[in-house]
């Protein structure tokens, strides 16, 4: 059961026609808000928002004029704009030696400049409507150098570099903002990687298993609610503890007592 209360709460979620944005602008429906979901992917963005009865936003996050339409469709459908959920990314994995320049700008590009032109363009309104909670979605890669994800690395530290500096200075405004950092969620996104469901599908994380479009929409959706007010410049992830540590194989008591079994201590 969530936690969170969104009643009457006015939500833009960014890359919500499928995965992780769309089982958040759910889950924010669930809860009593308003959702724009704004995404590239017309047809799918618009199905996901005829089944919640929002609205939809062709929206390419990259483009600051773009985000000016966003603001409007939200502040005249619904009359304000109470949080912002930065959920649009792109990915791609790439040795840093072979990762071409296109495709480094490219992330840059939607994955932070995108939340900063979100961040800039509900200032106003927020600021209007007495504060509000913007959510910015980086990654377990966001936390810790990952093998392979320069680029996409590289705009996640500066995602949760920017969520800090913004939660400094808007939070005289009663803005809070806070980052998520979502390690292996079973989402279009890593479907290349052909991710095995349930315990043992993904042995780097403590937990042994990918996590669900769900669980990354529940810790958004109660960073959205005033069950949080008092939280913001804070980054919570949620990857099964997978940067926590790094897991040594075989684990060394598992091998003496059974899974999960303390190591013995002799005694003399």
């Amino acid at each position: 059961m969530a936690l969170a209360d969104l009643t009457g709460k006015v939500a833009i979620v960014t890359g919500a026609a499928r995965g992780q944005g769309a089982a958040e602008a759910r889950l924010f429906a669930a809860l009593g808000a308003h959702v724009v979901l704004t995404d590239v992917l017309v047809d799918e963005g618009r199905r996901v928002a005829d089944d919640l009865g929002a609205r939809f936003v062709r929206h390419d996050v990259g483009d600051e004029h773009g985000w000016a339409a966003v603001v409007e469709e939200a502040v005249t459908g619904y009359g304000r704009v109470d949080v912002l959920v930065n959920n649009a990314a792109i990915c791609h994995v790439h040795p840093l030696v072979e990762q071409e320049v296109d495709g480094f700008e490219d992330m840059l590009r939607v994955n932070l400049i995108g939340p900063f032109l979100g961040t800039k363009a509900v200032t106003a309104p927020m600021t209007a409507a007495g504060g509000g909670s913007i959510i910015n979605v980086s990654s377990q890669a966001g936390l810790q150098g990952l093998a392979g994800y320069s680029a996409y690395g590289a705009s996640k530290w500066g995602l949760r570099g920017m969520s800090k500096v913004a939660a400094i200075e808007l939070g005289p405004l009663g803005i809070r903002v806070n980052s998520v950092h979502p390690g292996m969620i079973d989402t279009p996104m890593v479907a290349h990687l052909a991710v095995q469901r349930g315990p043992g599908g993904h042995p780097g994380a403590p937990l042994t298993r990918v996590g669900t479009p769900q669980e990354v929409a529940e810790v958004v959706a109660f960073l959205a609610s005033d069950a949080s007010s008092y939280i913001t410049g804070a980054e919570l992830a949620v990857d099964g503890g997978a940067s926590a540590g790094r897991i040594p194989t075989p684990i060394p008591w598992r091998a003496r007592g059974g899974p999960g079994a303390p190591a013995r201590r002799d005694r003399r």
